[in-house]
Order: C-alpha cells, then sequence, then structure tokens
C-alpha cells in the first residue's frame, strides 16, 4: 500500500479521480476529458471539501 500521507501530514489525494492514497500518475481510473461541466464539477467538489461539507 505504501504511505498516504504527503509531506506536510495531509493525505495523498488524486487529481485525476480524487481518490485518497494515490497519485493521478498511479490511477487506476481512466482519465476523464476535462471539458467545462467536468472542470465545474470539480470546482464545487473543491469548494465543498474547504468548506467541510461531507460529500
Amino acid at each position: 500500500e505504501g504511505n498516504t500521507a504527503g509531506h506536510n501530514g495531509n493525505q495523498i489525494r488524486c487529481y485525476n479521480c480524487r481518490g485518497v492514497g494515490h497519485f493521478a500518475r498511479d490511477c487506476t481510473v481512466r482519465p476523464r476529458r476535462k471539458d467545462v461541466a467536468y472542470l465545474q464539477t470539480q470546482l464545487l467538489i473543491a469548494q465543498k471539501e474547504e468548506a467541510g461539507i461531507q460529500l
């Protein structure tokens, strides 16, 4: 498995699938097209996570 903690103690998060514990380069999920709808969804997810809203 490996260490899921980053250098600053935060968990490593994949930029592809938003999963915890691996980097995007190691992700097994097929990369998604980064169209406008995708980017808006990712922005909304990031904003909710920062606000502490459980997804």
